[in-house]
This record gives C-alpha cells, sequence and structure tokens, in this order.
C-alpha cells in the first residue's frame, strides 16, 4: 500500500473537482465518497442533490471561521493512498476503514477524543483512494503535522499486515517520482509496457553511462530520439533540461515533458555535472601528454567488457570494506555500468539485462551522499562499453559478456548486502531484484561459451583430471567436493589445463580466486571459478580455438614453480 501525502494547496474546490470528475485522461470512474469527518457530508458523486459547492463549504467552515490572520497560506491537505498492483480489489466499507485509520495516523483527525479537522476521502478507481482536508480543526486551531508522510508511511505498513495485502518496504525519500495514475491509465490505453515517464527515466540513464560533459549527453539524448528543451540562462549557459518521447501528447498535441528532477532526484542537471566534475583532466592528474600523441584506443566490445569485470571487482572489494561515502559512489557508478551493459547487449541478454538495470535504478541513490571520484574506473568502464558498441553475442565478446555478468551479480549483491546492513529497505530489496535478472542473463550468455569449455573439459587425459582434482582439493578443501560433484567441473578443469599451458599454478589460482570474496550466493561455485580464474590468468573469455591438452607429459609439474601468488611459471610477471 503505497501513501502520498500531496502539495499542500489553495482551492478546496479545485481539488474536489478534480476528484469528482473525469480525470485527466477521463480514467475516474465511479466518484464517490467513502468516508468523512461527518456520516452526513454530502456526496456530489452519488447524491443528484449534492454539489461539489456544498462539500466545499463545509470543509472549509473551519478555516472561514477565523481570522485571515490566522489562516494557513495554504489549507487544502492531500492524500493518496494505492494499493500494490497484485493486491484485491478493497470495498469502500474497507477503504473507509483505511481512511479513517490514516487521518488519525497523520494528525488530521486525533483519536484522542480532541477535535480534529474536517475531511472527506473520495474513491474513483478500484486501487486508490484520495483524502481532502482542511488544515484548521474545529477548535481554529492548527493541526499538528509534523512528519505526516512517515506516518502514513509507518500506518501503511501495519495495514499491510492486517489486511493481507502485499508488504512493500518503508521508502527513504529516494526514490524516483512514481507514474500517476493517469500516466499508468494512458500507457495502458496506448499499450505501453511503461509510461513514457518510465522510459524517459532509463532512456536518460543510459545516456549518463559514462558521459564526460554536456555535450556528449545531449548528444546522447538527441541519438535515441528524444525530443530534447534545454533551460539557458541570459549568458547562455546551460541550466537544465527536459525531455519528451515523440509520440507521447497531451489534449492539445503537444509534446509532454519531463525535467530531470521529476525523472529521477540523480538525473538534475546539477547531480550529473557532479560525475562529470569527478573526471579528472590530463593537468588535474599530472599526466605530461605529449600534443601529438594518439588519442586513446576505442575499445572493442570483448576487451571493453574484460575490463569492466576487473572495474566491477575492485568495487566489490571496495564495498566490502570501503567507507560509506566511497561505496554509495561506487554503487551509484555500478547502475551505470548496468545501464551501458544492457544499451549494448546482444539480443538473447537484452531483456533481462534492461531489467536488471531498471530494477538497480532504485538501489544506486540513498542519503548517503556518494562521493564523487572513488568511482571513476568504473565510470570509464561505463564509458568504454558504450564506445565498444553492442556485442554480437558469440565468439569471444559473447563469452566476455558471460564473463562481466557473473561479476556484476557479485556486485549487485554485494550491494544488496551493504543496503540492508544500513536498514536501506527499498534499496536492498531492489538490489537483489537486478540479482535474479542477472542470473537469468547470465544462463542467456553463458550456455555455449561454457559448452565449449565442458566439450573440451570432457576430452581432458585422465590423469590430467586426477591432478587438477587434486589441484582443487589441495587449494580449496572447504569446496572441492561440492565443485567436484557440480555439472560445470569438466569446464572449470578445462580452464585448470588452459592455465597451466599458459604458465600459471593452478592451485595458486585457484587459491586466488575463491579466496576472494564467498561463494554461496553462485548457483554453480564452478562456473564462478571459471571465470575469475580466467581474467586472473588472462585467458580468453572463448576457449574455442584454444588448443587441446591432450597430454600431461609435456606439463612441469608444481614443484618447479616459484611459489609465488600472482606469478608465472617462468617467473616473469603477470600482465594483470
Amino acid at each position: 500500500m503505497i501513501p502520498r501525502v500531496h502539495k499542500r494547496g489553495t482551492r478546496t474546490i479545485g481539488l474536489l473537482y478534480y476528484l469528482y470528475g473525469p480525470g485527466t485522461h477521463e480514467e475516474h470512474t465511479d466518484p464517490h465518497l467513502v468516508a468523512a469527518w461527518d456520516s452526513l457530508a454530502p456526496d456530489p458523486g452519488r447524491d443528484p442533490e449534492a454539489t461539489h459547492q456544498a462539500l466545499q463549504q463545509l470543509l472549509d467552515l473551519p478555516v472561514d471561521s477565523v481570522a485571515k490572520s490566522r489562516r494557513p497560506a495554504k489549507h487544502v491537505w492531500h492524500l493518496s493512498i494505492r494499493a500494490a498492483p497484485e493486491d484485491p480489489i478493497l470495498s469502500d466499507e474497507q477503504w473507509a476503514a483505511i481512511a479513517r485509520r490514516m487521518v488519525t495516523a497523520t494528525g488530521i483527525a486525533p483519536d484522542d477524543g480532541g477535535p480534529g479537522c474536517r475531511w472527506a476521502a473520495v474513491r474513483h478507481a478500484d486501487d486508490h483512494i484520495h483524502i481532502i482536508a482542511t488544515l484548521v480543526r474545529e477548535d481554529g486551531r492548527k493541526p499538528r503535522l509534523h512528519s505526516d508522510a512517515a506516518r502514513a508511511q509507518a500506518e501503511a505498513r501495519q495495514i499491510e499486515i492486517d489486511y493481507g495485502l502485499r508488504r512493500l518496504n518503508t521508502g527513504d525519500g529516494t526514490a524516483a517520482q512514481r507514474p500517476t495514475s493517469a500516466e499508468r491509465h494512458k500507457a495502458d490505453r496506448q499499450q505501453r509496457e511503461r509510461t513514457p515517464r518510465e522510459e524517459l527515466r532509463e532512456t536518460v540513464r543510459r545516456a549518463v553511462a559514462g558521459a564526460q560533459g554536456e555535450q556528449e549527453f545531449l548528444d546522447r539524448l538527441a541519438s535515441a530520439g528524444l525530443l530534447i528543451r534545454p533551460k539557458i540562462a541570459p549568458s547562455g549557459d546551460l541550466l537544465g533540461y527536459s525531455v519528451a518521447l515523440p509520440d507521447d501528447r497531451n489534449k492539445d498535441g503537444e509534446p509532454v515533458f519531463y525535467s530531470g528532477t521529476k525523472l529521477s532526484p540523480d538525473l538534475s542537471l546539477p547531480r550529473i555535472r557532479e560525475r562529470w566534475a569527478a573526471t579528472p583532466s590530463a593537468s588535474e592528474t599530472g599526466e605530461d601528454i605529449p600534443a601529438d600523441a594518439p588519442m586513446r584506443a576505442v575499445p572493442g566490445p570483448a576487451s571493453a567488457r574484460r575490463a569492466a569485470t576487473t572495474a566491477a571487482w575492485q568495487a566489490v572489494l571496495v564495498i566490502d570494506g570501503g567507507d560509506d561515502e566511497v561505496i554509495a559512489a561506487h554503487i551509484a557508478a555500478a547502475g551505470e555500468v548496468l545501464d551501458a551493459l544492457a544499451k549494448t547487449s546482444a539480443a538473447h541478454t537484452r531483456k533481462q539485462l534492461g531489467e536488471a538495470a531498471f530494477a538497480f535504478e532504485r538501489a544506486s541513490r540513498s542519503h548517503v551522499r556518494a562521493a564523487r571520484g572513488h568511482d571513476r574506473a568504473l565510470r570509464q568502464a561505463a564509458r568504454d562499453l558504450v564506445h565498444g558498441g553492442p556485442a554480437l553475442g558469440r565468439g569471444e565478446d559473447g563469452a566476455s559478456t558471460a564473463m562481466l555478468i557473473d561479476m556484476a551479480f557479485f556486485l549487485v549483491t554485494a550491494a544488496a548486502a551493504w543496503h540492508g546492513k544500513k536498514e536501506h529497505a527499498q534499496q536492498a530489496a531492489a538490489a537483489l531484484q537486478a540479482a535474479e535478472h542477472l542470473r537469468a542473463a547470465y544462463q542467456a550468455a553463458a550456455g555455449h561459451p561454457m559448452a565449449v569449455l565442458h566439450q573440451r573439459g570432457r576430452l581432458l587425459p585422465p590423469a590430467l583430471h586426477r591432478r587438477h582434482a587434486a589441484a582443487l582439493r589441495e587449494a580449496v578443501p572447504e569446496l572441492a567436493e561440492r565443485v567436484l560433484a557440480e555439472a560445470g567441473w569438466p569446464a572449470l578443469a578445462s580452464t585448470l589445463a588452459d592455465a597451466e599451458a599458459a604458465g600459471h599454478d593452478p592451485a595458486e589460482l585457484l587459491v586466488q580466486a575463491a579466496g576472494r570474496r564467498e561463494l554461496d550466493t553462485a548457483s554453480s561455485v564452478s562456473d564462478v571459478l571459471v571465470w575469475r580464474l580466467r581474467r586472473l590468468a588472462g585467458l580468453p573469455a572463448d576457449a574455442s580455438a584454444m588448443p587441446l591438452h591432450s597430454s600431461s607429459s609435456d606439463q612441469p609439474s608444481r614443484s618447479h614453480t616459484n611459489g609465488a601468488a600472482g606469478t608465472r611459471r617462468d617467473g616473469r610477471n603477470r600482465t594483470r
């Protein structure tokens, strides 16, 4: 159940006309009174002799009875209460009881026997009611409405329990504005999967992902097909922006524009500029770059995904043990990586990755203010994903996509755990929802590359299997039997053989891979170890072009290794 305290107003009659009217887009059906401060209050919806003016005059009577100097500047209080989509349709009697609980909880009409404000609850749809009240009590005093929104939320949580409704998480005021009922009804009529507000928020977030300045951001908005209305200062500086979908029009045929702030708190131009200001120039970093130096090469899809995997892993380590402000920055930048990944994903992973990015959007904001600048690696990864172009979903970029999704799953799971510790209920739930979509996207992305590795593993000589199983038991004894029993063990054995052929010590790599954070959230530990090992050893994510290892006699024994984790058998440091 979602209560929302709206901005206070000055015209009681204006709000009544809206509540009892057809709605902005003819979405109101059978408007009628379900409860009021007085059981005999007139109902303009179902009583043909009752008028809007009669109800307005009664509601405003306490306001009109006091001196003008004592009247509130804005005396009209408005609360809407909406049931969740999966909740059953409540009766008028149930909504009336809920309305009485809400006016009591918020201080409009306390239940202590003292005087309260006049109020009325109007229902004009199956799933919600509106409560209108005037903010002068019957004794001429003003009501105590401190924290009325928070108290409405708390009462809604108890109502959910009492009525057996879907239990929602308490908000903290950092969520994006929900689509209005008019926007949802309009989207339904136009057979849109999402409302224009939600479509615009997703498109703008993808345009922000990895962008480094105003012009690049505006160019991306234009390339996405949005209508843009910039707000320009007399000096010519950009003050803000609004965007619209070309096919979303009002009743006069004009585009419906939304400002960045109306889409999401972190999509206002000042908040976006914080990300750009945290991107250092060459002079700020002290880099000595010659004037004729070549520009930074644009990575391809596969290399961009490998780099993003490394950046995501470093972010996991930060979330596990960093300062809160730095963690908040990394979580926000993780949202950019998911947006960029969804934007450049292949068809068979696009829907689930898009849903993951859409869900994680809520997890990217909290009251912990992000310390921008510490998230440069993730923001650069998002930028490289966008400029690297779309992945084809096969070969190296398909396999590296699976590798990145696997790491992104652990990144959002770490974000969920941090939000949970901070009691950010909505953000934690959103991150876990994103993790489930990433799990589904991984299954779609990893099918072919893991099948290749599995087949290669089945072709390994028994001697290699035994040796790598022994290395597994030595390196990670607590996980070994579980991994050996998984269907993915042949793929892991193949990866261990590839790493050994490249000059690495498989046991040492396993210690590094398994020791770098928990594995109990993984549905397949062997899959996770495969991608971590291939990244640590610098192996191609796609193993289809690599030679098979048909004999163990050409492999040096482990006694000839130098014993230092993170080095190759030939004694040279790895490049990664």
